[in-house]
């Protein structure tokens, strides 16, 4: 029986040479094509990041240079700062009153444009229309409607002979109107509860109405364990935006500083006051970036509580 022919060590090992070049080729294009947005991730979050955690430890004003202090701007947050507790306060508040709106709003709207009706297009379009309109054009149209002494929410309420509100200047009435402004925008919410609702299997309907389940027991029995993931989804990402809530305190309160006193004084909205002050005010930078990093913290405790918990009650068919 002949022996194949002996091609040395180059035709013994050249192939395996080959493909280590290739992947070598192919590791330094994929680095390549990840350079910019690596770049652009570094320059701004990475540094801004490090940054701002520098800046939390000194007093800075932006404009000399900065001083270290260490902690003393926690200490100053948590124990003599007057303004601190009451914004906590009133993003709790605002997350607890928003929270559950939006998201009850929100599938309840979703299980109405589900329906098969005529001009069901046309209504999913108005639901939607209020997201994509100019944020801040839109919060200053509803602050002339809450407007105590000419504002048309008044005058609806006098021709429907009922109590008239203070609204935005009242300190119980303030954050209750911010919310219902902020409950404009439950469209983007309502669209993705829409898609996980059409993704729930239509045989399963079928078959519970084969066995003579009733449209309650068909929504709590098989919708709502269904579109939970989506659920989750949505209630992580509500509460991200009522903590970070900043456009419509800012504009809507009277003094545009969290008024009146500190009742719709959100974390955001003093983060910023401290941050970018009055004309004439001393900007107090260093203490803005300590309060960036405990609402930062308040989140990542807030998003890994609702994933911790999100097993008791959320649907999952993997089967370990």
């Amino acid at each position: 029986m002949d022996r194949p022919p002996d091609r040395g060590i180059r035709g013994r090992f050249g192939r395996p040479w080959r493909r280590r070049r290739r992947r070598s080729s192919d590791t330094l294009a994929a680095y390549v094509f990840l350079a910019p947005a690596l770049t652009g991730f570094t320059a701004f979050v990475v540094y801004p990041l490090f940054r701002s955690a520098y800046f939390a430890l000194t007093s800075y004003n932006g404009l000399s240079d900065p001083k270290f202090i260490g902690l003393d701007n926690f200490r100053r947050m948590f124990t003599t700062d007057p303004s601190f507790w009451p914004s906590v306060r009133a993003t709790l508040l605002l997350v607890v009153l928003y929270v559950p709106l939006s998201l009850a709003i929100g599938l309840a709207l979703a299980v109405f444009c589900n329906q098969r009706m005529r001009g069901v297009s046309l209504l999913r379009t108005l639901c939607y229309l209020p997201v994509v309109l100019p944020v801040v054009a839109t919060i200053t149209l509803w602050k002339f409607v809450f407007n105590p002494q000419v504002g048309l929410a008044n005058e609806v309420l006098n021709w429907l002979h009922l109590p008239t509100s203070e609204w935005l200047s009242g300190d119980n009435s303030a954050m209750p109107s911010i919310v219902i402004v902020m409950l404009w925008s439950v469209g983007s919410t309502m669209i993705i509860f829409l898609a996980a609702l059409q993704a729930v299997p239509t045989e399963l309907y079928e078959a519970a109405r084969l066995d003579g389940a009733g449209p309650r027991t068909v929504f709590f029995r098989i919708t709502l364990p269904l579109i939970s993931p989506i659920m989750l989804l949505q209630v992580v990402m509500q509460m991200v935006t009522a903590l970070q809530a900043f456009n419509q305190p800012k504009i809507l309160s009277p003094d545009n500083q969290g008024g009146p006193g500190f009742s719709t004084r959100t974390l955001m909205l003093s983060i910023y006051n401290n941050g970018f002050p009055k004309l004439g005010q001393v900007s107090q930078f260093g203490y803005a970036s300590a309060q960036v990093w405990v609402l930062f913290l308040v989140i990542v405790v807030v998003i890994a509580a609702t994933a911790r918990f999100s097993s008791i009650w959320t649907y999952s068919d993997h089967v370990s």
